[in-house]
């Protein structure tokens, strides 16, 4: 690839999976015009045409009615319809691997300025980008808006987008395109277009552009809490906002998160295995880890992904140093070879009283062997975090987890979008 490489990229449908705040926007418009609800495969063709096109050519209106029902369109989706949006999986790491190999990246877009900036910004992406072109009331042509966006000097070019409106006018404008499928065009319309390439997924994009080049660093994040602490809850809550912001989520467990481990994780938590040292436990959390790291951490971080654990290091560090009375500097000292420096990035810690824990879970279901320790255990066990935490807070999250759960999941996910993003720049 040229040096002076830019790639530009459409939004609807190439970076975010946006029919949930236009179709309820277009919906909303029909229904103050008086015209009955578009059906589903009508609101499909909203997405990457010019507004009024829609509303003339797919509704049937007026010029002059158009026009009213953009503005009766643009009027929600300025306040609401926005932001009901998700950035694709995948497309985060994708961005970052082709600014790391020196391309320039922009955004062609029908969109008006105001909301295509508010979506890039509330999203993190919009520092990515060099230049940000949209539609204005007098040019919504594609190709016009592509050779806005390209400056004088520009070598190679490349249009990426979803709909034959980006091809054709890639095409138009003398520059490669690159027809996405996983959005709203079929790989028929992009290629009756003329798209010189078909990316399946945002991953495609990053191997034709830049091909055998190692995908930006994932992340490794980790959730602890004592039993009780509501980490399930949280951790799907955390799973949907990373994956509305373009990341893609490797879920995984401890003990267990490969085959190895999760036989490993019943042998842990049986009942029946009360008889069990605290030695024992220690190295057998250990070798579940030591798998777990090597064959299921290590590659998805490589591959560029988020790897989202439940429960990690700390927990053994707590549980076993704390509770079973091994020792935190023992504990992590037995696990060494294991983790060979493998850490988490950022790990969020649900701080609740342990007995208040112990109380939430019991109500639940049937406690399993560690969860039927004594109180005093327990106890040990939160001082174990909160000695941890103390050691090396630049890496802990810690979050009230006493709260209502929408207030907890709203503070997760503002710090860790805070370090990811933070850790993109």
């Amino acid at each position: 690839m040229n040096q002076n490489t830019w790639v530009l990229f459409d939004l609807d449908g190439t970076l975010t999976q946006s029919e949930e705040g236009i179709w309820n926007c277009a919906k909303h418009a029909a229904a103050r015009m008086g015209l009955p609800e578009p059906d589903t495969a009508t609101l499909r063709k909203f997405i990457g045409p010019p507004l009024i096109w829609s509303f003339r050519e797919l509704l049937g209106l007026s010029p002059e009615d158009a026009e009213e029902a953009q503005r009766i369109y643009r009027e929600r989706y300025n306040t609401v319809g926005l932001f009901e949006n998700r950035v694709y999986p995948g497309i985060r790491c994708a961005l970052r691997t082709l600014r790391k190999t020196g391309m320039h990246l922009g955004i062609v877009t029908g969109k008006p300025e105001s909301p295509t900036r508010r979506i890039l910004e509330h999203f993190g992406i919009l520092g990515w980008m060099e230049t940000v072109v949209c539609a204005t009331d007098g040019h919504a042509e594609k190709d016009h808006l592509i050779r806005q966006a390209l400056p004088a000097d520009a070598g190679e070019a490349w249009m990426v987008g979803d709909r034959m409106f980006d091809v054709e006018g890639g095409r138009k404008a003398g520059i490669h395109t690159i027809g996405v499928t996983y959005g709203y065009g079929s790989e028929e319309e992009l290629l009756n277009a003329g798209a010189e390439r078909i990316a399946h997924t945002p991953r495609e994009i990053m191997e034709i552009l830049c091909p055998g080049e190692a995908p930006a660093r994932g992340a490794f994040l980790s959730m602890e809490g004592l039993d009780g602490s509501g980490k399930g809850t949280q951790l799907e809550r955390l799973t949907d906002t990373l994956d509305r912001w373009g990341y893609e989520v490797v879920h995984t467990r401890e003990p267990g998160g490969t085959p190895i481990g999760e036989k490993i994780r019943e042998i842990l938590l049986d009942r029946e295995n009360a008889g069990m040292t605290a030695q024992t436990e220690a190295l057998l959390y250990a070798a579940s880890r030591a798998q777990h790291v090597r064959e299921k951490i290590r590659p998805a971080v490589a591959e560029g992904k988020v790897v989202l654990c439940d429960r990690f290091l700390d927990s053994s560090a707590a549980y076993q140093g704390g509770g079973r009375q091994l020792g935190v500097e023992q504990v992590l000292a037995i696990n060494a070879p294991a983790v060979d420096g493998t850490l988490p990035d950022l790990t969020v810690y649900l701080d609740i009283d342990h007995r208040k824990s112990l109380q939430r879970r019991c109500a639940a279901s049937e406690p399993d062997r560690m969860e039927m320790e004594a109180e005093s255990f327990h106890a040990r066990v939160e001082d174990g975090y909160h000695q941890l935490i103390a050691g090396n807070p630049e890496r802990f999250a810690v979050v009230n987890a006493e709260g209502d759960r929408d207030e907890i999941a709203a503070q997760i996910a503002e710090k860790v979008l805070a370090r990811l993003t933070g850790d993109e720049n």
